[in-house]
């Protein structure tokens, strides 16, 4: 009787959530470096949260997943630092334990921290590595750190401290996300990863206008030429204004390198945002200010590959089972251009198929240009539970 009872407490304070998605993804075009056609993918991803008590909560979370492209290891073992130059096969998305008491909030081990206020690009997430492979379509990767959150009326202050670094990853040689001339090999790479913690700071006010300050010491998440990840240093912030009929975000960032091979620059992204009925519409501008110029030459960043050029997202909500959106980036000389349509629809509780249209254009030197050969179509079936 008395286990019967622990047992169904137990099941009270316990949830799960998760779903499998399968992604077939065709380029009608091959590249240099890479002839296939068709990628296949599958993903596991399974969830799990436990609440002990009313202010404890621990969260954690699996992915399993595969491929037919080798972006995928084909080696078993338990993916945690996300280090990998390709994706684990099993993996640890997530794993920590969260305190909440009062107007404070304390969080440790591995973990999703999200800056910023724009939504198209935040030049102030520098916590935040992401998935680059297929360079246009990030995912975010979980670091370790210990995060505290202390409220208190209007203002919120959030400070981080995260021991190890994690890397985004960047496309992978001899495939398409990463274009080389043709009957160029690149020789295994080798990365540099550096040893430290990383630390940051947030102030934000809630308001008429709401705004914040942000501060970040660590590194860089995408590599230098040399294949190493220089030390950072960041100083941001961003704000929002709420008008009669739409609201006008902003965030900057400026960014200052150690290592004098890297640029100093400062990165804005000015946005209006409006929402009516069923529509909504994120329309702007992301810019760069470059204060002290680097060593030349090219360099993966698609943050930076996305500056000076015009942005836009816009979705129609056409039923409670059925979402259309569109996402476009435009540089300001023309140089570049990707647009993303998706269409989704639900089948019950449990069903959803998605279908996308990706169109890339541009000339050979500009980032997104670079990868005009990798426009490409989207089918995805993902099962929810």
């Amino acid at each position: 009787m008395n286990f019967a009872f622990a047992l169904l407490l137990l099941t009270q304070n316990f949830t799960q959530r998760g779903f499998i998605e399968s992604r077939t993804t065709f380029y009608p075009q091959t590249a240099t470096s890479d002839s296939s056609h068709i990628v296949g993918e599958m993903l596991l991803r399974d969830e799990v949260f436990y609440r002990p008590h009313n202010d404890l909560r621990v969260s954690g979370g699996l992915d399993l997943r595969t491929d037919t492209h080798h972006q995928v290891e084909r080696s078993l073992h338990l993916g945690w630092q996300d280090r990998e130059l390709q994706r684990p096969l099993l993996s640890v998305r997530r794993l920590s334990a969260e305190y909440h008491h009062g107007g404070f909030n304390i969080e440790a081990g591995k973990q999703f921290v999200r800056w910023g206020r724009a939504d198209i690009l935040n030049p102030t997430d520098r916590f935040a590595p992401r998935d680059f492979i297929t360079a246009v379509d990030k995912e975010y990767l979980g670091i370790m750190a210990a995060r505290t959150t202390f409220e208190r009326a209007a203002n919120t202050i959030d400070a981080i401290w995260a021991p190890r670094f994690t890397p985004g990853r960047i496309p992978l040689a001899g495939q398409r996300w990463l274009p080389t001339p043709a009957g160029v090999l690149l020789p295994p790479l080798h990365f540099q990863i550096p040893r430290g913690s990383q630390y940051g700071i947030r102030w934000s006010h809630v308001g008429l206008v709401e705004f914040s300050a942000a501060y970040y010491q660590g590194f860089n998440d995408v590599p230098s030429l040399d294949l190493s990840y220089p030390k950072l240093c960041m100083t941001g912030g961003d704000a929002a204004v709420p008008l009669r009929w739409l609201t006008i975000k902003t965030e900057a960032g400026f960014f200052n390198f150690s290592n004098t091979g890297a640029d100093d620059y400062v990165q804005y992204v000015i946005q209006l945002e409006r929402q009516s009925g069923e529509w909504f519409f994120v329309g702007g501008y992301a810019g760069e200010i470059l204060t002290q110029r680097g060593t030349p030459g090219s360099r993966f960043n698609p943050d930076r590959g996305l500056s000076r050029s015009i942005l836009a997202r816009a979705g129609y909500t056409i039923d409670t089972n059925r979402t259309i959106a569109m996402e476009t980036a435009v540089r300001q000389n023309g140089n570049g251009l990707w647009t993303k349509v998706e269409y989704s629809q639900a089948f019950g509780q449990h069903w959803r198929l998605t279908g996308g249209l990706s169109l890339m254009r541009g000339t050979p030197s500009d980032f997104l240009g670079q990868y005009r050969r990798n426009s490409h179509g989207l089918i995805a079936v993902k099962y929810s539970f």
